[in-house]
């Protein structure tokens, strides 16, 4: 604990880790008044696209948390700035939330639903069997197939629900093409992380609650890894993967210094 604790950057899941939901998780005040108290450069990557920044402040300041924007980075936001540095001007076909079309529009790419460069699929309620059909048609005349993330499932008040991969894999079923995925565990993302920290990955730490995305893309970045376990993880998910975090904790309410 002691080693967690003096890192100098924090880079921390939000879902499963922060809250559930609408619902804060036990401990999070206390985490986060540790963090300012300590002085640690920290940030908030989430795997989901549906929310910008400013809206997850808003989210968090509903719950008694405030945050500055600048201390929250989606996998929307990662989506937009690798398309960008791609193909400038892009056309895309967006699935999603208006967190992604945001990141999209802010980065000077177009929305496009007649000859897209690019099909882009991120969390959504607003999932429908005519939209699967538009993004199938573009993907086989031509449009690269991009996925904000590759979670299958994700937390919600109410259960594990589906994500983003499990969205994307209709698409991919239909038209033999595999999306390329930004999210975490993608090293892309979690590198920008570091930058916007100004830390080295030997000084971070990445906290979340998923061995799969977030624990992994710690190991492979050169991060300390923490596993919480207020998330989809149980301790006995542990033993189905051939690494392990560094630290495992109930919440992440364990980890400030009770003295």
């Amino acid at each position: 604990m002691d080693i967690l604790r003096s890192k100098k950057g924090i880079i921390c899941d939000m879902d499963g880790v922060i809250y559930h939901g609408n619902r804060l998780l036990p401990g999070v005040h206390e985490f986060v008044d540790w963090l300012y108290r300590e002085n640690k450069h920290f940030l908030f990557l989430t795997n989901n696209s549906g929310k910008t920044p400013l809206e997850l402040r808003q989210k968090l300041l509903g719950m008694g948390l405030d945050i500055g924007e600048e201390h929250f980075y989606t996998s929307g936001l990662a989506t937009a700035n690798f398309i960008a540095k791609q193909s400038p001007n892009a056309k895309v076909y967006v699935i999603g939330e208006p967190g992604l079309y945001n990141a999209i529009y802010e980065k000077g790419l177009t929305i496009n639903d007649v000859d897209p460069d690019y099909v882009v699929i991120g969390e959504t309620a607003n999932y429908t069997y005519d939209n699967i059909c538009r993004a199938v048609h573009h993907v086989l005349n031509g449009a690269k197939l991009i996925g904000t993330n590759p979670d299958i499932t994700g937390p919600s008040e109410n259960g594990i629900i589906p994500a983003c991969r499990a969205l994307v894999s209709p698409i991919e079923m239909s038209t033999g093409k595999q999306a390329y995925y930004i999210g975490k565990p993608n090293s892309l993302m979690m590198r920008t992380g570091l930058q916007l920290l100004g830390v080295h990955s030997a000084d971070a730490v990445m906290i979340g609650d998923r061995m799969d995305t977030d624990i992994i893309a710690g190991i492979e970045t050169g991060m300390d890894t923490v596993l919480v376990l207020s998330g989809v993880t149980s301790t006995e998910d542990i033993e189905m993967y051939p690494y392990r975090p560094r630290l495992v904790l109930g919440g992440i309410g364990d980890i400030p210094d009770k003295n």
